[in-house]
């Protein structure tokens, strides 16, 4: 991967966003349909509404910029889904699977804040920086 400036960065940002989020997408109804508590089915249920709306935001973006968003795999996104199978794939008391389903939605929000906080800034100082003409690499 090259990264000439910020724009190459951001567009390889919004890309690793998407795949995230579309296999998220997938892995979102397995989770719910491994916790046992109602509550529980229903937060993976919402998230998943959720997270639909993010990989539509970022489809628009994408078609706003004039770039396709699709041909790239967040590694760590199927890490995280990868760790959240084996919680599904384990034996155990309910209530601890549940809280290990728990465990690993957190540490994919976790993820997704991450990289929703990096990424955020960069369209402004793009534009800053092309506003004053300071790199002609962007």
């Amino acid at each position: 991967m090259k990264l000439n400036g910020l724009r190459e960065l951001f567009l390889d940002e919004l890309k690793d966003l998407y795949s995230a989020e579309s296999q998220l997408v997938k892995a979102l109804p397995k989770m719910a349909k491994s916790a046992t508590s109602e509550q529980l089915q229903a937060a993976f249920s919402d998230h998943l509404e959720q997270t639909r709306e993010h990989v539509n935001r970022l489809e628009q973006i994408g078609e706003n910029l004039g770039v396709k968003l699709s041909g790239k795999k967040c590694k760590a996104m199927e890490g995280l889904i990868k760790e959240g199978k084996e919680v599904i794939d384990s034996d155990g008391a309910d209530d601890i699977i549940d809280l290990a389903l728990i465990a690993a939605a957190q540490r994919v929000e976790h993820y997704e804040i991450s990289a929703y906080g990096s990424a955020r800034p960069w369209p402004n100082n793009l534009a800053t920086l092309r506003q004053f003409n300071f790199s002609k690499r962007l």
